[in-house]
Parts: C-alpha cells; sequence; structure tokens
C-alpha cells in the first residue's frame, strides 16, 4: 500500500474520531474571511470547547459514509470549515451564529450539519443557536424550585411577625 493512502487512511479515522467525540458538527463555507477573522473566530472556538477546522471534502465524505450519515453530499463542494462541539449541542451552532452576527458577515454561512448522526439544515442549526445552553437550563430550574420555598418561607416569617406584634 501507498504511503500516501496510509496518511488518507489515517485522516479519515481521526475524522470519525472526532465525529464519534462531538455533540455537533457544522459545515461553513468560509471564502472571504480574513486572516484576523479567521483567528478571532478560532480563539472563541476554544473558549468555548468548539473546535473549528478546514477538512479536505473527500475525506469528509468517506468519514460520513463509514458512520452510515447520508445527506451531507451536496454540502461538500467547495472550500468548507467544519465545526465540532465538544461540550454542549448548542456549543457550535452558538459561536459560528454569534460570531456571524456580531461581524455581520456575509463570508461565513453556515450550510448544514449533524446532531450525532441526524442530519441538519440550516433552520435546525438556527434553532439550536437559539437555545439556552444546558448551563442555563440548569440555573432557570433551579430558580424554578427555589423561587415557592422563598415565597413561603416570607409569609411564614410574615405570619410570625403578625403574631409577635399581637
Amino acid at each position: 500500500m501507498s504511503k500516501n493512502l496510509e496518511i488518507k487512511k489515517q485522516v479519515v479515522a481521526d475524522i470519525l474520531e472526532k465525529f464519534k467525540s462531538a455533540e455537533s458538527m457544522l459545515i461553513c463555507s468560509f471564502s472571504g474571511l480574513t486572516v484576523e477573522q479567521v483567528t478571532e473566530l478560532r480563539k472563541q472556538c476554544r473558549e468555548n470547547d468548539v473546535h473549528y477546522c478546514v477538512l479536505k471534502n473527500r475525506l469528509v465524505g468517506r468519514a460520513l459514509k463509514e458512520l452510515n450519515v447520508e445527506g451531507l453530499d451536496s454540502l461538500l463542494e467547495g472550500p468548507n470549515a467544519f465545526v465540532f462541539g465538544n461540550g454542549d449541542v448548542t456549543s457550535a451552532p452558538k459561536v459560528i451564529s454569534n460570531f456571524i452576527d456580531k461581524n455581520k458577515l456575509t463570508s461565513l454561512e453556515i450550510k448544514g450539519g449533524l446532531m450525532g448522526t441526524e442530519v441538519l439544515d440550516v433552520a435546525a442549526i438556527k434553532a439550536l443557536a437559539a437555545t439556552p445552553s444546558r448551563e442555563e437550563l440548569l440555573g432557570t430550574l433551579v430558580g424554578c424550585l427555589v423561587s415557592p420555598v422563598s415565597a413561603l418561607v416570607a409569609v411564614l416569617d410574615e405570619i410570625a411577625e403578625k403574631k409577635d406584634a399581637a
């Protein structure tokens, strides 16, 4: 077997590992981004446990075929960046969507993606980006659980004060 083929097999194996460990993956068209913009985007990705990389479309296609994922072949054309969200399903969509909105970019465009092995279209990715993160949802849940208890304590305290005054 040629050395080049061995290298490609190893790259496909690495891509497979990225897919398996990621909660979500986005395919983004990035032509026209400046070096400064890409550097800032990579920095924001690192801060949010998201991995931004440029891979060969053909090798990503092979990895997707090994995972039995269909429906993304049409997106694997032209210069693409692949964004893997490792910490939370919403992390990659949030980082990319916020970066696009903040910088008013037309040169960075979400084309589609995956959540596990489920293919996502742009609308589903935007919905994920608008969804609160796990931490935000847990904070809301704690607030909902604590609120009735604190209201009960306030009422009981008021009753005790009225009894003391009488």
